[in-house]
């Protein structure tokens, strides 16, 4: 079967486009051979091109004559107030989107459990420049929905590694370790239920946290010149800072959990090419 891939208006830079065309293609191969495949993942850390894979995926699904739609692991966030019901509740860190515990999760049990049993689906959305939630998507009739998210398919770390702070403000802002066992109980609860409905996982393995953070700073970058409004450096700093646990222990986990892992150099090229 032959596959169309079009990144004309994915905002992937031009000379990136055979790699993507390539591995898109080989991935697309790969899904072909499995239709009952309704459920799948793209996982990996902050600014590694996740929401874009998903919608050049949606599209070349389409092309194909697929119902297939995205959606992001963000888009389930609590709204801003039951984040501050939350802060006040458990710990004050849970007031800021991100980390496991602060998503609707049985909102996407529920979408994840409408679309493999046939059913129609209103997904959600959610505003990052707002910091809360929009209304929710037309409902509809989805064949294939690919969910992206930075701690897909993550596992629970062990207690022994919940001990020590991984960086300056676990240290300061979580000094009894209350958080990061909070965060942590809820991975290993309703999130893993979750991750249960996944039937295909792809992971998209940055190369270190200090990319990572150069990424999500030019995302916030492109959202100030689009909408004028998004995080001053120090508060992207505080923001980053939750979401460094899971993101490291994810790259020792998730390559030998996921069923491709796509690598990524310093500049978000795919290396090596999937053949």
């Amino acid at each position: 079967m032959r596959f169309t891939v079009d990144l004309s208006q994915s905002g992937i830079p031009s000379e990136y486009w055979p790699q993507y065309q390539r591995a898109v293609t080989a991935l697309l191969q790969q899904l072909s051979l499995r239709p009952e495949l309704r459920l799948i993942a793209i996982s990996g850390a902050q600014g590694c091109g996740k929401s874009t894979l998903a919608a050049v995926l949606v599209n070349a699904l389409q092309q194909l004559g697929c119902r297939a739609a995205a959606v992001s692991l963000d888009d389930y966030y609590f709204a801003k107030q039951q984040r501050q019901q939350l802060a006040q509740q458990v710990h004050p860190w849970l007031a800021q989107r991100g980390v496991p515990g602060t998503h609707d999760i049985a909102s996407a049990i529920r979408d994840a459990e409408a679309v493999l049993t046939g059913q129609p689906v209103s997904l959600p959305c959610f505003s990052k420049a707002l910091d809360d939630v929009l209304p929710q998507r037309p409902l509809q009739q989805l064949d294939v929905l690919i969910v992206e998210g930075w701690c897909l398919g993550c596992p629970p770390q062990p207690a022994s590694q919940l001990q020590r702070a991984v960086n300056r403000q676990e240290q300061q802002l979580d000094a009894d370790g209350r958080w990061r066992r909070y965060v942590n109980q809820q991975l290993a609860g309703p999130y893993q239920r979750y991750f249960q409905f996944i039937q295909y996982l792809l992971y998209l393995q940055a190369p270190d946290w200090q990319a990572v953070c150069r990424w999500r700073q030019q995302q916030e970058e492109k959202l100030w010149q689009a909408q004028g409004q998004g995080m001053t450096t120090t508060e992207l700093a505080h923001f980053m800072a939750s979401f460094q646990r899971l993101t490291e222990y994810g790259w020792q986990q998730l390559p030998q959990l996921a069923d491709v892992c796509w690598q990524l150099d310093q500049q978000q090229r795919i290396l090596p090419i999937p053949a």
